[in-house]
């Protein structure tokens, strides 16, 4: 195996896989005409994709602080790297906070986390603990999760 192949074939298409949730609340949010018209599936679709969206941006926390921790074997981690790794379960957590108290909410929450999604990967660039192909792959997916989470939410605008 090369050095610089460390992604299995299965971890590859499992990552791809991960879209599928997004890519069929996006479908049912599309299908519904408006809120209270219809099935009622499509706010059950956009509230379905900030929680997967905001799950994912999360999980990708718990990645760079097991990095973090990782390469801290090696040689030592400064607590920037930490702090950075908790910090989308906080973000995550926020986005949330308008719906608790009554105020717009999904729309610009799916646009914020769509694009923190999308840009997540620079993270990775910074802290400089993933191999090439995982980055590769993390810029892929985050690309295609941002943006289906982004074009959620401006669904999410134009339903409610």
């Amino acid at each position: 195996m090369d050095a610089h192949k460390t992604l299995t074939p299965a971890a590859r298409w499992l990552g791809y896989a991960g879209l599928l949730p997004q890519i069929v609340c996006l479908a049912f949010a599309l299908a519904e005409p408006s809120i209270g018209s219809g099935s009622g599936w499509g706010y059950v679709a956009i509230g379905a994709g900030f929680a997967y969206g905001a799950a994912i941006f999360s999980f990708l926390g718990g990645v760079w602080w097991g990095q973090a921790v990782a390469q801290g074997f090696d040689r030592p981690v400064g607590a920037g790297a930490y702090l950075v790794a908790v910090t989308p379960s906080l973000i995550a957590v926020a986005l949330f906070l308008p719906w608790l108290f009554g105020w717009e909410w999904p729309g610009p929450a799916l646009l914020y986390l769509g694009a923190l999604i999308a840009l997540s990967p620079l993270v990775d660039r910074w802290l400089g603990f993933a191999a090439r192909d995982f980055l590769r792959l993390r810029v892929q997916l985050s690309l295609g999760l941002g943006l289906l989470t982004f074009a959620l939410g401006i669904e999410a605008l134009r339903l409610v």
